[in-house]
């Protein structure tokens, strides 16, 4: 049943894609976050979905007589280069055939992040694909919120089989990302029981956060919660509620969650820790010696024996910054921080310019909410490999799509502004 309900889903989604391209950006969205072909028992568990979605949805673009226009600023600029650059990393890898393969599955995520910036124009089809991210990464917070209740926090939290996130720590930072995008949705939302829906949802996955026993994700919330309050507007009001629901969670946790929490002070003895330790290190020399670093998929037995300190234990690298730092070296690495920065200061000009019209305020408290998400990354990816998880790369893409909606908007506002002006002269006697 569910097979068929998930086939039925994309064929309906790819009929919608061939009058309306950007339904293409939101159904692979459902695929790539979600995986729902993941919870199927038959056919439809190996199907490519996502690969028949992304063919209908080019189809539909050289079809279609929308307007396309790919927004090439600063930011897309470096971020080309990037890939293209990873390209020749591939190229020269040390396990170049296997390199491949992952580089691959990357450029297909970058080409429909590219094409979301082209087909996501307005403000409408934004939220519609912010509402799609949430719902699919939500089902697993709060799915695995309310398995953190039912068990008494005494189990971890995975995510779905094959994908990015299957990883509990994985699935921890990316629902720390997610949150942000929730408290946006209860904030430009007036119906009551969406707005209890999403309040409901909150809470779950911070219980999901917690309930994945990821130490990593200990560090990041602690910062997502102080960056939000440092944020806010009424700091005493949010910080008595970030207090009582800190205080509420951490005594809901079992003491076999406290001992693990403990392990973050004494990291010498923890095997895990000492694995990503001597990783970082195998980066690090990596880099140092080979301008390309060792392309993708190099974390191995042979290429330990020549970089790490203990070439025995063989360590993913668990963070997002040694993870492109080896496979892509210095230049990589300066690349996608450079990426990054640039989006940051982008969405701190955003803020500043919407900060005080009250007709940009949902693009305002969208700006707020990513650099919280962005926080979460930050700081979460520096014990996990999510280098190349859509997600980030999808908020890039909004960063840039509302960047010229904040200037459109404030000009219509100034139009207003104008007419009002006039229409009060021609009404004075």
């Amino acid at each position: 049943m569910r097979d068929i309900l998930v086939t039925l889903i994309v064929l309906v989604g790819c009929i919608y894609t061939l009058k309306r391209p950007y339904i293409g950006i939101l159904l692979w969205s459902w695929l790539s976050y979600m995986n729902p072909h993941r919870l199927c028992f038959g056919f439809a568990y190996n199907a490519p979905f996502a690969q028949i979605t992304a063919i209908v949805l080019l189809g539909s673009m050289l079809l279609s007589g929308e307007p396309k226009k790919f927004p090439f600023n600063p930011i897309t600029f470096f971020w080309i280069i990037f890939v293209l650059f990873m390209g020749i990393t591939t190229f020269f890898a040390y396990f170049p055939d296997i390199a491949a393969l992952h580089y691959n599955r990357v450029i297909k995520i970058q080409l429909v992040v590219f094409l979301t910036l082209m087909l996501i124009n307005d403000i409408d089809k934004l939220n519609k694909l912010i509402w799609i991210i949430v719902l699919s990464i939500g089902y697993y917070s709060v799915k695995g919120g309310l398995f953190t209740l039912l068990s008494g926090g005494a189990f971890r939290v995975w995510g779905p089989a094959g994908s990015y996130i299957e990883e509990n720590n994985s699935l921890a930072v990316a629902v720390l990302m997610v949150i942000p995008l929730m408290i946006y949705l209860y904030q430009i939302n007036d119906k009551k029981w969406i707005k209890r829906g999403l309040l409901a949802a909150i809470i779950f996955s911070l219980f999901n956060v917690l309930g994945s026993q990821s130490r990593g994700a200990l560090i990041a919330i602690i910062a997502v919660g102080a960056f939000y309050w440092i944020k806010s507007q009424s700091k005493m009001v949010s910080g008595i509620v970030m207090a009582i629901l800190a205080m509420s969670l951490l005594a809901f946790m079992p003491d076999s969650w406290y001992q693990r929490m403990d392990t973050i002070n004494n990291y010498e003895q923890d095997s895990s820790a000492m694995g990503r330790i001597n990783a970082w290190i195998y980066a690090y020399n990596a880099a140092n010696d080979n301008l390309l670093g060792m392309g993708f998929e190099s974390w191995s037995k042979e290429t330990f024996a020549l970089y790490a300190p203990n070439p025995k234990n063989v360590h993913a690298a668990h963070s997002i910054y040694f993870s492109v730092l080896g496979d892509h070296g210095w230049i990589g690495l300066f690349l996608y921080l450079l990426i990054y920065f640039m989006t940051w200061r982008k969405l701190t000009n955003i803020i500043k310019k919407t900060s005080k019209n009250e007709e940009l305020k949902q693009i305002h408290n969208l700006a707020k909410m990513l650099q919280v998400a962005f926080i979460a990354y930050f700081t979460g990816g520096i014990f996990l490999s999510l280098s190349y998880f859509d997600l980030p790369w999808h908020l890039i893409s909004i960063v840039i799509i509302i960047s010229p909606l904040a200037v459109a908007n404030r000009s219509l506002t100034t139009e207003r502004i104008v007419e009002r002006v006039n229409l009060k002269r021609w009404d004075t006697p």
